[in-house]
């Protein structure tokens, strides 16, 4: 199998723990088992409440966590065997806001393309196409921190996009910001999407924008897929099991599969510790 023919993502018995209070407190299996495929050119959704292991997922997928037990392949790549190769393939957007409030819009697109190690030819030209992809050409010269939170988060967009990935892995991105930011974070994902037929990987909690923008969604809770499907496919499994709900929402969805209901209690972000984000930046680069 060619590395186009493979899956964008491929996780086999997935599990990863840690120990609560720096190493001393009890264990906490914050994945466990997970098994599933992202399918090239789709946006797979990965659901759930805060804690249910969505992060630790996107990290360990991403190679910024070790894969301690089980298997992650990104388009065929094996993330041990072969991470620096998995980290060419991707662009990641964490939850944690990641742009220098201290940079213009500009410099920290540049400074990605840098840690991406784009060729310094063709540097520029990258950067001013991942600004307007995003629609931040106007304000790329003005410092990040007079941006509003959705111009942060389409800059940190424009930060992943600036290597040309085949896989983007969004992590929470519209967290915090009203519902015109959110929608217009994701309309440049998609107006993205579609002009070069990308894979997204997403995790959320707003199932109102899974819904609308997710080919494919799993739902996790406590470490494991509870379901996966399409949203249609799933809400018809509750009509199916549960004739008392012929309209269910991807909240009933979530209520059906996992015997609890969706907490939201997200806080919005703030700029993070800029030596923190380079060296993020640093890893996955």
């Amino acid at each position: 199998m060619t590395e186009q023919e493979q899956p964008a993502v491929r996780c086999r018995e997935l599990a990863y723990s840690f120990h609560r209070g720096r190493g001393k407190g009890p264990v906490v299996r914050a994945v466990d088992g997970v098994d599933l495929e992202v399918r090239p050119g789709e946006v797979f959704g990965l659901l759930g409440p805060n804690g249910a292991g969505k992060t630790t997922t996107i990290r360990v997928i991403t190679t910024l966590l070790p894969t301690v037990r089980g298997m992650v392949e990104v388009f065929g790549h094996d993330c041990v065997a072969e991470r620096t190769e998995v980290r060419r393939l991707l662009g990641y957007v964490p939850q944690a806001l990641s742009a220098d409030a201290g940079l213009t819009g500009r410099e920290n697109v540049a400074l990605f393309a840098r840690v991406f190690d784009v060729p310094r030819a063709e540097r520029a030209a990258r950067v001013a196409q991942a600004l307007a992809a995003v629609d931040l050409t106007e304000a790329a010269d003005r410092m990040a921190g007079t941006y509003s939170g959705g111009m942060v988060r389409r800059l940190e967009l424009a930060q992943a996009l600036v290597s040309a990935p085949r896989l983007l892995v969004l992590d929470e991105p519209t967290i915090g910001l009203d519902p015109i930011a959110r929608a217009g974070v994701w309309e440049r994902v998609e107006a993205v999407r579609r002009a070069t037929g990308m894979t997204v990987l997403v995790t959320t909690h707003y199932m109102d924008e899974a819904d609308r923008h997710c080919d494919r969604i799993a739902l996790m809770d406590r470490g494991r897929i509870r379901a996966l499907g399409t949203p249609e496919e799933l809400k018809a499994r509750v009509r199916a099991e549960d004739p008392a709900r012929q309209a269910p929402t991807l909240d009933d969805v979530f209520r059906h599969f996992s015997g609890r209901a969706l907490t939201d209690d997200a806080k919005e972000g703030e700029f993070s510790d800029v030596r923190r984000t380079r060296r993020t930046a640093s890893r996955v680069g």
